[in-house]
């Protein structure tokens, strides 16, 4: 939050139509940040919006996709021009292909390489001068647990969250001394429509499949993950820098 005159905080979030994206912007705005919404749906991303004003906080649209080369330099040109400053870039986007390598075509391997790490890393860039230029501020990267261990069935996903956590760590030893942080959650199984996409089972049963993994014995919400991103654009975790915070219930450390 913010304390007395202290300047309103502006968080960039990409991916924030849906899922994880959308409770992340949903979150930081009732903390206190300005929150600019990225996304490809206009009409999504004019939703979240008004979810935030009728809250009481301030939103505006960076629309577009990650994907594009464009995209990075766009958004945060965007944020500046409305907001004036930036402080905070969630890297939420990200999309998901299930099939092993040999059933992985070059399209589908594209797509996930160009959302889930050539996006991020564009998006990143793009924000570090802004970020410098306010003193210093935060990156959140959006991960996963198959960042950090093998998943069945998923082979591009795995190498793309893989390149994230990866990528999260060298970019904080490279701007630590600037006082930007860089850390990454890796959420397992969560309650939103990636869960659940690209598959032929009920709901039902891919939730059975995922609490069979879950040594808590559930699955968590969006917002769940929401509350960690927050924690982690706080000065209450100005000592975490580099980290990829597992948020998966115990899973990875079975």
């Amino acid at each position: 939050m913010n304390d007395g005159d202290a300047p309103t905080r502006v968080a960039l979030v990409t991916g924030a139509t849906s899922g994880i994206g959308r409770a992340c912007a949903v979150r930081l705005a009732t903390d206190g940040f300005t929150v600019v919404v990225g996304g490809r749906d206009a009409g999504r991303a004019d939703a979240v919006v008004a979810e935030i004003i009728s809250n009481g906080g301030t939103a505006s649209i960076a629309l577009g996709d990650v994907a594009e080369a464009k995209y990075g330099d766009e958004a945060v040109a965007s944020a500046l021009a409305a907001h004036g400053r930036l402080d905070l870039l969630v890297n939420a986007a990200g999309v998901i292909t299930r099939s092993d390598a040999e059933g992985t075509t070059d399209a589908e391997w594209h797509r996930i390489m160009s959302t889930n790490v050539d996006g991020l890393f564009r998006c990143s860039r793009a924000a570090l001068p802004a970020l410098r230029a306010t003193g210093g501020g935060a990156i959140v990267n959006i991960s996963s647990t198959s960042g950090l261990v093998g998943a069945a069935g998923m082979v591009a996903y795995c190498a793309s969250k893989g390149a994230v956590t990866n990528l999260t760590r060298a970019m904080a030893l490279d701007h630590a001394a600037e006082g930007i942080r860089i850390n990454a959650v890796c959420p397992g199984a969560v309650d939103t429509n990636m869960l659940y996409s690209e598959r032929d089972d009920s709901l039902e049963e891919v939730r059975s499949m995922n609490l069979g993994g879950i040594p808590e014995g559930r699955i968590p919400s969006g917002d769940e993950i929401a509350h960690v991103v927050s924690f982690l654009a706080d000065d209450r975790s100005r000592h975490l820098n580099g980290a990829n915070l597992s948020v998966d219930g115990g899973y990875t450390a079975s």
